[in-house]
């Protein structure tokens, strides 16, 4: 009567134009080979991520996927974001001096 839990990786995908890469992890708890439960986890990664503590799995679809190119429109986007932003922020201090 060996209780025994693991962790595993149920799944990776990628989506989305910056290749976010989306992983469930499954953690299973086993009764002499009989599973009585699994719980899942999600998280997601972006191109900046550091995926260095990631499952060797999941580094290789992140490697694979988030190529110079990708990366670099990730910045991109990111530049453009903040931009938008802290523009946004100058307009509402113009209306509060009206």
């Amino acid at each position: 009567m060996a209780i025994t839990k693991e962790t595993q990786i149920g799944k990776i995908e990628v989506v989305g134009k910056y290749k976010s890469v989306q992983v469930r992890t499954d953690t299973v708890v086993m009764e002499d080979n009989e599973e009585l439960s699994r719980k899942y986890h999600r998280h997601a990664l972006m191109p900046d991520a550091d995926i260095s503590i990631e499952h060797l799995e999941v580094q290789a679809v992140c490697n694979a996927v988030w190529t110079d190119e990708v990366k670099a429109n990730y910045e991109t986007f990111k530049a453009d974001k903040a931009a938008k932003a802290e523009q946004g922020k100058l307009l509402e201090t113009e209306q509060q001096d009206i």
